[in-house]
């Protein structure tokens, strides 16, 4: 009986060093190639243009509404292979801010693997774990000396944390007292954040995006060409998302409950339009 032990003990071993040399290799993470992902902003069909008095944006509830500014942190991407593969950029090198009004920054510029890839994965937001680094590990379009919220940047200095989506704009609905906005300019604010929470927990607007490439077309990634692949984010699917609501109810939305609701919505932004390979 021992024999027999030991005998079928050394043909599982050699059959799982044989499966090992079998195996498919790895990404060759050394052998990367350029690739770049789209974040081209539209409202509901039409072109994104600020505070265009003339020709306003209308909403599912009927309400006029311009728009002046939109900013949003995209970070941890990740690609699947159409055999199923995934490759996750490296964290160091994942994390951008789309502005609206920076045309130039709507490019998230990345390196993989060649391959050819169906599907992409990405964060709306900024994740608890680099939220709470030191400040010195938070660089780039992350580095929160860029701008306070009070001064038009993504970083909440009393919360310290990051706003994942800002959203601004005016419309004729919103009414001039403390239940729309006292000032009379009658704008809406959607300043969305909050990564779950530190010591306790906390709102947590953390959305993670799978957009499937294709019916659009894949992205085939190769070291000799540029591969691009062109999101639209429709920014009426902020009011008229999974849950629709009405600018004149909720003008001004930052770190309280509705903020959820929004950013339930976000899903609904991302539609793949087609790659360029």
């Amino acid at each position: 009986m021992k024999k027999i032990l030991t005998i079928i003990t050394i043909t599982s071993i050699l059959f799982t060093a044989c499966k090992k040399d079998n195996a498919t290799p790895d990404f060759d993470e050394q052998n990367l190639a350029s690739l770049s992902v789209e974040f081209d902003n539209i409202v509901g069909g039409r072109t994104l243009t600020f505070d265009n008095t003339a020709v306003p944006y209308t909403n599912a509830t009927g309400e006029k509404f311009t728009i002046s500014s939109i900013q949003y942190f995209i970070s941890n991407i990740q690609l699947t292979t159409t055999d199923g593969k995934q490759f996750t950029v490296p964290q160091d090198s994942s994390y951008f801010l789309i502005k609206g009004a920076d045309r130039a920054s709507r490019f998230a510029k990345v390196k993989v693997p060649e391959g050819d890839y169906s599907k992409l994965t990405f964060v709306l937001g900024v994740d608890s774990l680099r939220s709470t680094m030191p400040v010195d590990k938070r660089t780039g379009v992350l580095d929160p000396a860029l701008g306070g919220h009070d001064g038009g940047g993504m970083y909440w200095g009393w919360n310290s944390g990051y706003i994942f989506f800002k959203f601004e704009g005016n419309s004729e609905v919103i009414t001039n007292d403390q239940f729309g906005d006292p000032t009379g300019k009658k704008q809406f604010k959607y300043h969305i954040g909050g990564f779950g929470g530190y010591s306790a927990p906390t709102i947590n607007n953390i959305r993670t995006i799978t957009v499937d490439l294709t019916n659009a077309g894949i992205a085939k990634v190769r070291k000799d060409r540029q591969s691009n692949i062109h999101l639209f984010v429709d920014l009426m699917k902020v009011f008229n998302g999974t849950t629709t609501f009405s600018i004149k109810t909720y003008p001004t939305v930052m770190f309280g409950e509705f903020s959820t609701v929004i950013s339930k919505n976000f899903k609904d932004l991302f539609t793949h339009d087609h790659t360029e390979n």
